[in-house]
Formats: C-alpha cells, sequence, structure tokens
C-alpha cells in the first residue's frame, strides 16, 4: 500500500484542503511553494495511463475550485499543475500537484501556517 492509499484511509494524518466522495485534496509536506497542494483520487490507479476519464475529468475540475481557493487566500500570481508518470513518478499512485506561483517568492512558511490561512 502506498503512502497516498494510508493518508486517504487515514493510516497517516494530513493537512486535508478537500474531500469529497472521489478525490483528496492536502498540503505537500515537502513544499518547494507556499500553498503547494496535492490532489489524489480515492481510488487507487498507478499514472495517466490508468485513470478512468470520469475521474480525470473530476480531479481537473476540483483543480479549478483549490486553484480559487489559493488566489482568494494566499494572493497567488498563477498556478502551475504537475502530474508525473514512469520513472519519474514519485509515488506510484496517479496525483496532481498544484503549485502556486508568486511574482515575488514569498519565504517558504511552515505547513502548519498555510493550513491555518487557508482553512479559516
Amino acid at each position: 500500500m502506498d503512502i497516498f492509499c494510508k493518508i486517504i484511509n487515514g493510516e497517516i494524518p494530513s493537512y486535508k484542503l478537500y474531500e469529497d466522495e472521489k478525490v483528496l485534496v492536502f498540503l505537500d509536506v515537502n513544499p518547494d511553494m507556499n500553498g503547494h497542494s496535492l490532489i489524489v483520487p480515492k481510488k487507487h490507479y498507478l499514472n495517466l495511463y490508468d485513470i478512468d476519464n470520469e475521474i480525470l475529468m473530476h480531479i481537473m475540475e476540483t483543480a479549478r475550485k483549490i486553484g480559487k481557493m489559493l488566489e482568494e487566500k494566499l494572493n497567488i500570481d498563477g498556478l502551475t499543475l504537475v502530474q508525473n508518470n514512469g520513472n519519474i513518478q514519485e509515488v506510484k499512485h496517479y496525483h496532481l500537484h498544484l503549485k502556486p506561483q508568486y511574482k515575488n517568492k514569498p519565504k517558504l512558511l511552515p505547513v502548519e501556517e498555510i493550513y491555518n490561512i487557508l482553512t479559516k
């Protein structure tokens, strides 16, 4: 069982931003930018070639919602979506990174502090 399955099952805690019957969204615990989040389908899919189209569309709709929240609460200037496959895929469970971009790169804050800002 991979780390994302364990997070989804509640075996490992996470900084949960959003959840519905299909996906879980949480903050990356090793972010490269304030607000770096992951959208993970609750059903295990290996990668882009394995995931079902309905879930893929749902993930993109969720990315819009979370992106809007990041804009409103963190004042981001842009958003990069990243999804890795194959040997460069660190966790072998489909996931989409939402990486906020800022014109003036801010100091990296503790994940807990970002979580508090986003969940107020």
